[in-house]
C-alpha cells in the first residue's frame, strides 16, 4: 500500500537522529564505552523530544511519523538501555541478569503499544505509566553517574532491583506529568522566571548530577502523586461520613 502524502522530511530527520543515537548506544557497549553509550541515549532523548513538537508546530504529523517514531522508541529506549544495563553490571547474574534487562525491553515495547492506542482525550495531560524515555534516562544517568563521578560499578543486586522497578512503572497506571502546555511564548512571573535561569545553572554547571537528580524525581513523582491523591480521597471521604447525618 503506497503513502498518500509520502512522508515529511523534517521530523523524520528528527526520528532517524533517534535511532542513529540508539544503534551509536549499543556500538559503544560493544566496545565496553559505557560513559558514551549512556551519553548517547540521553541525545536520543532530546531528538525524540523534538521530533514530535517540530512535527506540531510544522503541521506535519501524520500515522507514519507516528509508528516511525515508537520503533525508533524500541531501539533507544527500550533494547539500548536494557543491553547497556546487563552488560555494564548484570552480566554476573547469567539467566537472573538478562532476564530482567529482557523485562526492561519488553515492558518498555507494551508501554508504547498502549500508548500508541490510547486517545488523546484518555491521557489528557497525564502519561499513563512511566515514560520509556524517562525509564531509559534513569538507567543511562545511573551510568554516567557512577563511570564518571565515583568512578565505580553500581551494586549489581540494586542494579536489578531498579530494572524491575523500572518496568512495573513503565506497564502500571501511575499518573505521569506530561507537560504538554508547556509554552515559551506564555508569560510567566518573574520568580518562576528567576527559577527557570537557577535551573538551566545548575544543569549547565553539573549536568551529569543533574541529569541523575531530574530523571529520578520525575521516576518517583508519579507513586508519591498518587500517594498524595489517595490520601486526600480518604480524607474526603472520612469527612463526607462524618458530616452527614
Amino acid at each position: 500500500m503506497e503513502l498518500k502524502k509520502g512522508i515529511y522530511i523534517l521530523p523524520s530527520l528528527f526520528t532517524t537522529g533517534n535511532v542513529f543515537c540508539g544503534f551509536y548506544a549499543f556500538i559503544a557497549v560493544l566496545n565496553e564505552d559505557f560513559y558514551f553509550a549512556a551519553w548517547a541515549i540521553f541525545v536520543a532523548i532530546v531528538f525524540d523530544a523534538l521530533d514530535g513538537r517540530v512535527a506540531r508546530l510544522t503541521k506535519t504529523t501524520s500515522a507514519f511519523g507516528v509508528q516511525y517514531d515508537s520503533l525508533a522508541d524500541v531501539i533507544s529506549f527500550g533494547m539500548a538501555p536494557a543491553f547497556l544495563a546487563y552488560s555494564w553490571v548484570l552480566k554476573p547474574f547469567d539467566r537472573l541478569g538478562w532476564m530482567a534487562a529482557f523485562l526492561f525491553l519488553l515492558c518498555g515495547a507494551l508501554r508504547l503499544a498502549r500508548f500508541n492506542v490510547t486517545k488523546p482525550d484518555i491521557s489528557g495531560n497525564h502519561f499513563i505509566g512511566l515514560p520509556v524515555p524517562a525509564a531509559a534516562a534513569v538507567i543511562a544517568s545511573i551510568v554516567i553517574a557512577f563511570e564518571d563521578i565515583f568512578s565505580i560499578r553500581l551494586d549489581p543486586i540494586i542494579m536489578v532491583c531498579v530494572v524491575y522497578l523500572l518496568a512495573f512503572l513503565m506497564v502500571s497506571n501511575i499518573h505521569y506529568p506530561a507537560f504538554k502546555k508547556f509554552e515559551f511564548k506564555r508569560r510567566v512571573t518573574f520568580t518562576r522566571f528567576l527559577f527557570v535561569i537557577l535551573f538551566l545553572y545548575v544543569f549547565a554547571t553539573i549536568p551529569r548530577v543533574s541529569l541523575f537528580v531530574l530523571s529520578l524525581m520525575y521516576t518517583l513523582c508519579g507513586p508519591v502523586l498518587s500517594l498524595v491523591v489517595m490520601y486526600k480521597g480518604k480524607e474526603q471521604s472520612e469527612t463526607q461520613k462524618t458530616s452527614s447525618p
